[in-house]
């Protein structure tokens, strides 16, 4: 069995010899690849890496020209990887390498994804804090028995990295993802260190961004299938309180003398009746492109496909 690492690294000169060296101790017998992708640092970061490739021919470097982000720095891992399974991890020494095998057990046992839960975090409130309410927040809406989704420690059968899409922070949904495609995830608890170089490069920037991309999944998830349906309701509910809005200026002006008070109403209405028809346009081009790149059978959905039989019990394939 072949591992692939894909570490993702931004300004982390001093953790990535140590963090090279404690994967190949732990990873034993196993045939390994580890990728590390220089993120645009403007340290050392690089020559590190030059370094430790020289003293260990298993590492693979990839170096971008400005700092993508994460999530673009996993895909390009992703891609690069021919590992059975592909572990990937944070280049600041905080998760240890020592919880590879039990990651590797899991997988064995039978399943898809496995992240490793901090239970014990050693980082400031400002981000611990976030980050449970970001994952109560994820367990409520997916409705997964995760801890910590956004974990940087996790380990996927190839077949799982091949068919998640990764761009802006939807990094930190790998797992989420991958639950909303059958795959069976689970977490397992691992050793968390204190960072003892550089700087965390969290921001509270990012829960804004990670807000967004949780909507994005949930809309996916729920609505990527046939996405008129989630248009077509709303744009109707839009035009009924239009409409409802149009009816009660006209009585208005009917009522009452003083009917200068109802143009406003009837403003509002026809407003919502264009939003309405404008929501109900949307969902029928969403429907259309829906239509027009549909996948008449994605492989990533088959878990088994048996053999047909014929009449003296051998197995052929089937025609079309």
């Amino acid at each position: 069995m072949k591992l692939s690492f894909v570490i993702p690294a931004y300004n982390e000169e001093m953790t990535i010899e140590p963090l090279v060296e404690g994967i190949i101790k732990h990873s034993v017998p196993h045939d390994i690849q580890i990728i590390l992708i220089d993120d645009g640092s403007t340290d050392l970061t690089f020559q590190s890496m030059q370094k430790v490739q020289a003293k260990h021919p298993q590492v693979k470097i990839i170096k971008f020209r400005r700092n993508f982000g994460k999530s673009r720095a996993l895909s390009i891992g992703f891609h690069e990887s021919d590992g059975d399974i592909v572990i990937m991890m944070d280049a600041d020494l905080q998760d240890d390498p020592k919880e590879i095998p039990h990651m590797i057990e899991k997988i064995r046992a039978g399943y898809d994804v496995v992240c490793g839960w901090k239970k014990r975090r050693f980082d400031p409130w400002h981000k611990t804090f976030p980050s449970r309410v970001y994952n109560a927040i994820i367990r409520k809406i997916f409705h997964v028995n995760l801890h910590d989704v956004n974990t940087g420690f996790k380990a996927f059968r190839k077949e799982v990295i091949q068919n998640i899409p990764l761009y802006g922070e939807m990094h930190r949904l790998i797992a989420i993802l991958a639950s909303e495609m059958g795959f069976k995830v689970t977490e397992i608890p691992v050793e968390h260190h204190p960072r003892k170089y550089g700087k965390s490069k969290y921001g509270f920037s990012r829960f804004f961004f990670g807000a967004v991309d949780v909507y994005t999944v949930w809309f996916l998830s729920r609505h990527s299938q046939s996405p008129s349906y989630f248009f077509t309701k709303r744009g109707l509910m839009a035009i009924i309180l239009g409409i409802l809005c149009l009816l009660g200026s006209l009585l208005g002006f009917y009522l009452d003398s003083e009917q200068l008070r109802y143009v406003f109403l009837g403003t509002v209405g026809s407003v919502f009746i264009g939003i309405g028809f404008l929501t109900i346009g949307t969902g029928l081009i969403a429907e259309i492109l829906r239509r027009e790149f549909a996948i008449k059978q994605d492989p990533s959905l088959i878990e088994f496909t048996a053999p047909i039989k014929n009449e003296n019990g051998t197995n052929t394939k089937s025609k079309n």
